[in-house]
């Protein structure tokens, strides 16, 4: 399986990058992939709800009728929960809604998306993308060179390039990353994947630890 590079002119350089079939030809898992979406959007949430109970309550602890006698129903204080103003019964509480997946499953779910994404003929190699300085216009001329400029792109580094990541923090159909920060949630949100050549091999290495 092979891939053209090309350059940021968007035209063909002539030479070729390898794909490995186990990373991007497998048949697609989609629970793997749904599993691990779900793990990320999990880790996005504060978890930070919370809603008072009875012993919380600011209110007298007064009983508001004798227990007997009434002809009416047995009263506790003005902080019952069955009182407006009373606390929460089973209320939310702060909670972590994190949970652990192991290596191999994620592994096998970022393998299924790009399995996809290629037989959706949307992935791209780029020779190289050399920014000497922060600016967006100069990444939105790459865009337009690679027909990207209205689609939801993620450009993989295989370095850090600070002038790359500043020239295209203010797109917001745009993302760069590094190789090894890549989540199949970022790979599923993304409608075209551009990678840099050298981090082609570096992420296919990632994915077979």
């Amino acid at each position: 399986m092979e891939l053209v590079v090309l350059n940021t002119s968007g035209k063909e350089t002539g030479k070729k990058v390898t794909l490995d079939e186990s990373v991007f030809g497998i048949e697609p898992n989609k629970h793997a992939v749904y599993l691990e979406v779900k793990q990320y959007l999990a880790a996005q949430r504060q978890g930070t709800h919370k809603s008072k109970e009875r012993s919380e309550i600011s209110g007298s602890t007064k009983k508001l009728k004798k227990q007997k006698g009434s002809g009416s129903a047995r009263y506790g204080d003005i902080k019952s929960p069955v009182f407006r103003g009373g606390g929460r019964i089973f209320g939310p509480k702060p909670r972590d809604y994190r949970f652990k997946l192991n290596k191999a499953l994620k592994r096998l779910a970022k393998k299924s998306v790009l399995s996809q994404k290629m037989r959706d003929n949307s992935i791209k190699i780029v020779e190289g993308l050399s920014i000497n300085a922060p600016k967006t216009k100069d990444f939105i001329t790459i865009l337009n060179a690679l027909a990207l400029n209205d689609k939801k792109s993620l450009f993989i580094l295989p370095d850090t390039n600070k002038n790359v990541y500043l020239s295209s923090r203010n797109l917001p159909k745009t993302k760069v990353m590094k190789f090894n920060e890549i989540s199949s949630y970022d790979l599923i949100n993304a409608g075209e994947i551009v990678f840099l050549e050298g981090a082609v091999e570096k992420f296919q290495e990632n994915l077979k630890k």
